[in-house]
């Protein structure tokens, strides 16, 4: 097994173009060269640079909020924590709080920081900021989803069959829920 080298120099990128690109993704192409001379193409999408976040609300009476919505990707409705991107000029808790309010219809009082994830570092250059919610209170805001979200009150006695439910299998959700546990132990 070997060590971990903090200071091995970054492959030096030679070029950099649009493969492809649709309303959503483009495609990059990136040329490098790495400290030993090989040189490989990579193919990645290219993210905003934003980022985005996940909101794990938190409410006074040892529950936490998760919402019920369409997933174009496997074409079923799937359970997770709200989440979405960050606008132009929105901080990570300026966007927790709309997004909170557009999917779940609360705001919250306080945001917590839990972790920042990478989505696929391989092949996305992309952020989630995960956030605790805590202090909520009922409020809307109109979204951008083309239906009324389910918002779900889970129990924190019974994280167990949220992780046995099919529809509950998102990584980045699994890995929130999984982190919550870790920050409420603390």
């Amino acid at each position: 097994m070997s060590k971990i080298n903090q200071e091995k120099k970054l492959p030096e990128i030679q070029a950099r173009r649009t493969v492809a690109q649709s309303r959503f993704f483009k495609v990059e192409q990136v040329d490098l060269e790495f400290s030993n001379g090989v040189k490989r193409e990579f193919e990645r999408m290219a993210g905003s640079g934003r980022g985005a976040v996940m909101i794990i609300a938190l409410t006074d009476d040892d529950h936490f909020l998760l919402i019920r919505e369409y997933s174009a990707g496997t074409h079923s409705y799937q359970i997770g924590f709200p989440k979405g991107l960050i606008d132009p000029g929105e901080n990570p808790e300026e966007a927790a709080n709309r997004e909170l309010q557009e999917e779940a219809g609360f705001k919250a009082e306080n945001y917590t920081p839990l972790k920042q994830l990478a989505m696929a570092p391989t092949f996305f250059d992309a952020h989630m900021h995960l956030l605790i919610a805590e202090g909520l209170t009922e409020s809307h805001l109109e979204g951008d989803e083309p239906e009324p979200l389910d918002v779900i009150k889970w129990p924190f006695d019974d994280i167990a069959s949220l992780l046995a439910r099919d529809d509950f299998c998102e990584a980045r959700s699994v890995a929130a829920l999984l982190l919550l546990q870790r920050w409420r132990n603390a």
